[in-house]
C-alpha cells in the first residue's frame, strides 16, 4: 500500500514519494507568537503533528521543521501596549505555546527556529534575489519583482490579471509594481531593527520561511504545510522567492487544513468568538479537543462548539473504557481457550483498515471510526466466559499503537481527593439553596468520572468506584 496525499499545487490526490528513499522533509508554518494561540493555530499543529507520526509509524524518517514568527506589526504592537520589548513578548509566549500544544498531545518539531535568531541567512537570502534581479530597494525598503517570477500564481490558481485586480500600495510604501511585495521593511522610530545593506530594518513576513526551509531542509522539500489561510498569498510568495533564487521546485508537495468556525460563525475578533487553547484546556480535556479535531478530515472546515466538545468527550471515553476494561479483565484471563486465532486476525484486519483509512489522504475521521469498531469488538469479546491474555494483549496492543498514531492517550486524567471534596461542597451548598439542578449536574459530574456518593446520618461521603 502507498500513501495517497491531497497536493493544493495540483489539486489532485498523488502518490507520495519522497525525494529521498525512507526519509521525509517536512516544513510547517508556526504562529506568530504575540498572544497564547487559539484554536485556530491548534489545527494545523494537531494535524500535522498526526501526519509526522502516521509517516514515521510507516517507517519514514522525519524531519520536522516549524518555525516562529518571533517580530512583525503584531509583536510591535503588543510590546508598545504592554510597555515590553519584542523579545521579551515572544519568549513568553513561545513558552506558552509549547505549553498548550503539549497538552494536546503535540511532539516538538526537530527544529523550531526564529527569525531573530536567522537573521544573517536571511539578510543573504534578500542580497542573493537583488543580485539575481528578482528584487529591488526602495528607500531603504526592499521588494520581490512578482511579474519577474513567471509561476507567480500557481499554487492559489490566479493569474496575474486576477491577482492585480485585488492589489493596492499601502501608505508608505515605495513599490514600482501594486502586485510586488516586502522583503525588507526599513524601521520605523521606536521599533526593532536589524543592521543590513539598505540600512536598519527588519524582514517582510514572507522571506523568513523561505530562508529557514532552505537553511535547515535544502531547496527542495517534501511537503510544505500550513493553515488554509496560507495559501495565498504567505506559500505562493514562499514558491516565488525561493523558486526565484534557486531555480529549482520549492516543495513538492503542499497540504492544507481547513477553517475553524466557532457555532456556525467564522472566527475572528470582530465578532468576539476568538477562542483561545490555554482557556480551552482549563475546562477541558486537552485530549478531548485534540480528538475532536481529527473527528474531521482535515481539508474540511470544522464547527467548535461547547456542545460538539461535550459530546466528543463522552465518544472518546468509551472507546479508553473499553481499554481500561481490557486491563481489569486481563488478570482473570488464561490462553486455555479457544478461538484465540480467529479474534487475532478480526483484530489485524482492524490495523489493516485503519491503515488504509489514513493511507488516504491521511482520513483520521475513518481511522477514528476504525477505533471505534475496535473498541465495539474489544467489548463484544469481553462477553466470553472465558478470555485469553493473548486476545487481550493484542487488543490493548493495538488500542495503544493507534492511539499514538493520533497522539492520543488511553488512560484517564486522575482526579485528586481535594477536587473531589470541592466538588462535594459545591454540592452540599447547592442542596442547601434548593438548587436541586445545580446538586444533580455535579452528581451526574461525579458519577461520569466513577465516583460514588453515599449519603449517610453523618452527611454525603464519596469513594471511588
Amino acid at each position: 500500500m502507498t500513501i495517497q496525499l491531497y497536493n493544493t499545487l495540483t489539486r489532485k490526490k498523488e502518490t507520495f514519494v519522497p525525494l529521498e528513499e525512507g526519509k521525509v522533509k517536512m516544513y510547517v508554518c508556526g504562529p506568530t507568537v504575540y498572544n497564547y494561540i487559539h484554536i485556530g493555530n491548534a489545527r494545523p499543529a494537531i494535524v500535522f503533528d498526526t501526519v509526522r507520526r502516521y509517516l514515521e509509524y510507516r517507517g519514514y524518517e522525519v524531519k520536522y521543521v516549524s518555525n516562529f514568527t518571533d517580530v512583525d506589526d503584531k509583536l510591535i504592537r503588543a510590546a508598545n501596549q504592554l510597555g515590553e520589548d519584542v523579545p521579551t513578548i515572544a519568549n513568553r509566549f513561545i513558552n506558552a505555546y509549547f505549553e498548550d500544544v503539549s497538552a494536546l498531545g503535540c511532539q516538538k518539531a526537530d527544529v523550531h527556529p526564529r527569525v531573530m535568531e536567522n537573521m544573517d541567512i536571511i539578510i543573504d537570502f534578500i542580497s542573493q534575489l537583488i543580485e539575481k534581479g528578482y528584487a529591488y530597494e526602495s528607500e531603504g525598503d526592499v521588494y520581490f519583482r512578482t511579474r519577474k517570477f513567471d509561476e507567480y500564481g500557481k499554487l492559489s490558481h490566479q493569474s496575474i490579471d486576477e491577482l492585480r485586480v485585488g492589489a493596492r500600495i499601502e501608505v508608505g510604501e515605495k513599490k514600482q509594481d501594486d502586485l510586488d511585495f516586502a522583503l525588507w521593511k526599513a524601521a520605523k522610530e521606536g521599533e526593532i531593527f536589524w543592521e543590513s545593506p539598505w540600512g536598519i530594518g527588519r524582514p517582510g513576513w514572507h522571506i523568513e520561511c523561505s530562508a529557514m526551509a532552505k537553511k535547515y531542509l535544502g531547496d527542495t522539500i517534501d511537503i510544505h504545510a500550513g493553515g488554509q489561510d496560507l495559501t495565498f498569498p504567505h506559500h505562493e510568495n514562499e514558491i516565488a522567492q525561493s523558486e526565484a533564487l534557486s531555480g529549482k521546485t520549492f516543495a513538492n508537495y503542499w497540504m492544507h487544513n481547513g477553517y475553524i468556525n466557532i457555532d456556525n460563525e467564522k472566527m475572528s475578533k470582530s465578532l468576539g468568538n476568538f477562542v483561545l487553547v490555554h482557556d480551552i484546556i482549563k475546562k477541558h480535556n486537552p485530549q478531548v479537543l485534540r480528538f475532536f479535531m481529527l473527528s474531521v478530515h482535515y481539508r474540511n472546515p470544522i464547527n467548535y462548539s461547547e456542545e460538539l466538545l461535550e459530546s466528543t468527550k463522552a465518544a472518546f471515553e468509551r472507546i479508553t473504557t473499553s481499554y481500561q476494561n481490557l486491563k481489569h479483565r486481563k488478570e482473570a484471563s488464561t490462553d486455555l481457550t479457544d478461538h484465540n486465532q480467529e479474534w487475532l486476525e478480526k483484530i489485524t484486519e482492524l490495523r489493516e483498515q485503519f491503515i488504509k483509512e489514513m493511507d488516504d489522504d491521511f482520513n483520521t475521521a475513518n481511522a477514528i471510526s476504525v477505533l471505534f469498531e475496535l473498541s465495539k469488538l474489544a467489548n463484544y469479546y469481553l462477553l466470553e466466559k472465558n478470555t485469553a491474555k493473548i486476545v487481550i494483549d493484542a487488543f490493548m496492543s493495538e488500542f495503544e499503537q493507534l492511539f499514538q498514531v493520533l497522539g492520543l492517550t488511553l488512560e484517564k486524567e486522575e482526579i485528586l481527593d481535594e477536587e473531589i471534596d470541592a466538588l462535594l461542597e459545591k454540592r452540599i451548598q447547592a442542596r442547601k439553596d434548593r438548587n436541586f439542578q445545580l446538586a444533580d449536574q455535579i452528581r451526574d459530574q461525579l458519577k461520569e468520572m466513577n465516583i460514588i456518593l453515599e449519603d449517610t446520618p453523618q452527611g454525603t461521603r464519596w469513594k471511588r468506584g
